[in-house]
């Protein structure tokens, strides 16, 4: 196997003058506009014409990536900081904290897209559990007004231990018990606009529905339409009023909700996420980013504001089908016969390791033959206040903790998950030596500085094109979730859920300019820093790289490609990674089980669009 190497920041690519605004007497504002979920290759100015044109006007970063595990609050860590996730401690929207988070439901698991379980354990783990500066933090500490606006969870994560107190922040709690709460300044301005102080719910749009009930066909309209008004008609004109440089975040929860509780094509992976539900998801944040537009030339702010749209991950269809999973083979009332369960994982390694499996969201209780765990999250062994194994499910690729950091108990679990179907590619923490057929974590950028316990185990679920002329746009997935077959899902390292959306258009960008190298979303937030000249004291090294070949006289450097692949398990199977490299920056294209994985090649080149 290659030998692994530190990710090191490429941001120290001197810039010339015209670079970056950094060098400007006065620094332009930034709006950093998050499609949730938005595949790379949707857009089109027929799907999405607001996103188009910044694209083809702007910059077209087609070479994109997202951070994996390809979840939510995994790559708004990345953004909001400019680090890999090593360095973050939020591998994904699940993680094990190593406590009990009472907000959460008084688990060690807790689901962290939450204003209230992130303060939980800001305080657990010193104040700072990210224990990174966010754009935010350090724009408004250089004297920049600043704003995030949108999905609960990710948007407070960019100034999250400001908690509203100089920061804006509006998301689905703001006016609720648990919201962060707004200043009087804010209460006055949203009155005089007609604007409740209360977020709109998002209706419809929320009905995730059953496996006999089809879940949402609505967009998030209502919501984001309101957000989009605090944007426009409040947050944006008080900020000119300041006559001084802003920052305002607004993070889409379309497409990725729609597509996730999409409910046209329940237990069928066709359409999927290409339904008209999905469809008006995507039409939805685009109109949303119309409308930011709108308002900034109404103000006569477009030439002083640099605009970066940047998804945090793809999208894939979900499939539940298994045939070597004991628990596919297991009947229970809400799962369709032979499908896999919620938490099959959990099930099926409790099965393999002879080991009690509990429910850490049901008080610990134990998981009947016939059951599985509430929200598919799972403690094994015989006292659950003690674990042998933790599973964080997550949906296209879960988190396996081993407390006492055994390399025996990982070696068995690491041979009873190469015998499932399901699985591609195994990434194990470093600290526990090399396993044939796995590949270690600091190859992905997962080992770093981080305060919350590292997973010792990442397991990479099984993809595949349903069948399409652009693969990545019709993406399927194994994934563990009480979401249905036919449903949205994310978290894999399919290229399908790797290939973001990216764009950017603004005075500190180039127009009509396609780039053709790699950049990912730890290089949006240390881009989005530097336009800014904001000046980082990391603590970790894992940082991402200014994209300096987008800005006009920008430094260009060179990218290559490579592949690192593990010793073959006893059964044959190679986790196989393909990345390409800046300097000694690596962006992940896809990684798995060649076969299982979209966007690994196998045979001669070809691209396997079926399940196996």
């Amino acid at each position: 196997m290659r030998r692994t190497f530190v990710l090191l920041s490429a941001s120290l690519i001197t810039l010339t003058a015209s670079a970056a605004s950094a060098q400007n007497a006065t620094p332009r504002n930034l709006i950093l506009f998050v499609p949730d979920g938005l595949r790379g290759r949707i857009v089109t100015p027929q799907t999405a014409p607001a996103m188009a044109e910044i694209r083809d006007k702007g910059v077209n970063f087609r070479n994109s990536h997202s951070l994996f595990p390809t979840f939510t609050m995994a790559n708004s860590s990345a953004m909001a900081s400019g680090h890999y996730l090593g360095d973050t401690g939020t591998f994904s929207n699940t993680i094990y904290t190593g406590y009990s988070s009472v907000p959460a439901g008084d688990t060690v698991v807790p689901f962290i897209e939450n204003d209230a379980v992130l303060a939980d354990i800001d305080d657990h783990f010193h104040g700072d559990y990210l224990n990174e500066e966010t754009i935010l933090k350090l724009a408004r500490a250089k004297g920049f007004s600043t704003a995030a606006i949108g999905k609960l969870g990710p948007t407070l994560l960019f100034d999250h231990t400001d908690r509203g107190k100089n920061t804006i922040v509006i998301d689905d709690s703001t006016g609720g018990k648990n919201g962060v709460p707004l200043s009087d300044e804010m209460k006055e301005a949203l009155t005089k606009a007609n604007l409740p102080l209360v977020t709109t719910p998002r209706g419809d749009n929320s009905k995730a529905g059953d496996a006999r009930t089809p879940g949402t066909t609505s967009a998030n309209v209502a919501q984001q339409a309101y957000m989009a008004d605090v944007a426009a008609k409040v947050v944006l004109p008080m900020f000119k009023a300041r006559n001084k440089p802003f920052v305002l975040v607004f993070w889409s929860r379309d497409p990725d909700g729609s597509q996730h509780n999409t409910g046209d094509s329940l237990n069928t992976i066709t359409p999927g996420i290409n339904g008209p539900t999905s469809m008006a998801g995507i039409r939805n944040a685009d109109n949303n980013l119309a409308q930011l537009r709108k308002a900034l030339d109404e103000l006569g702010l477009t030439a002083s504001t640099n605009i970066i749209v940047s998804s945090d991950h793809g999208f894939s269809t979900i499939s539940k089908e298994s045939k070597t999973s004991p628990s596919a083979k297991i009947s229970y009332d809400d799962t369709p016969k032979d499908f896999l369960p919620m938490g099959f994982l959990a099930i099926d390694l409790a099965k393999a390791l002879n080991l009690p499996l509990f429910d850490p969201n049901d008080k610990n209780a134990p998981v009947a033959g016939n059951a599985h765990p509430r929200a598919g999250n799972g403690v094994l062994g015989k006292d659950p206040t003690k674990p042998d194994l933790v599973i964080a499910t997550n949906g296209g690729s879960d988190l396996i903790y081993i407390p006492s950091k055994e390399r025996k108990l990982a070696d068995r679990t690491i041979k009873a998950l190469l015998e499932q179907d399901y699985v591609s590619g195994l990434f194990v923490d470093d600290e526990l030596g090399n396993f044939p057929g796995t590949l270690p974590m600091s190859q992905l950028g997962l080992k770093g500085k981080a305060v919350t316990p590292h997973p010792q185990i990442v397991v990479n679920f099984r993809s595949w094109s349903s069948g399409c002329d652009e693969p990545t746009n019709c993406s399927v997935q194994i994934a563990d979730t009480i979401l249905r077959q036919g449903q949205g899902m994310h978290g894999s390292f399919s290229r399908g859920d790797t290939l973001n959306f990216t764009a950017a258009i603004g005075p500190d960008f180039k127009s009509g300019y396609v780039d053709a190298l790699p950049v990912s979303n730890a290089d949006v937030g240390a881009t989005a820093a530097k336009i800014m000249g904001l000046t980082q004291k990391p603590k970790g090294t894992l940082i991402g790289r200014v994209m300096t070949e987008a800005m006009p006289n920008g430094a260009t450097p060179q990218a290559y490609t490579g592949t690192v692949t593990s010793r073959p398990s006893a059964n044959g199977l190679r986790t196989v990674l393909n990345f390409q490299r800046v300097g000694t920056q690596r962006y992940f294209d896809a990684a798995g089980f060649p076969g299982r994985t979209l966007g690994l090649e196998v045979d001669g080149g070809k691209q396997k669009t079926a399940a196996r």
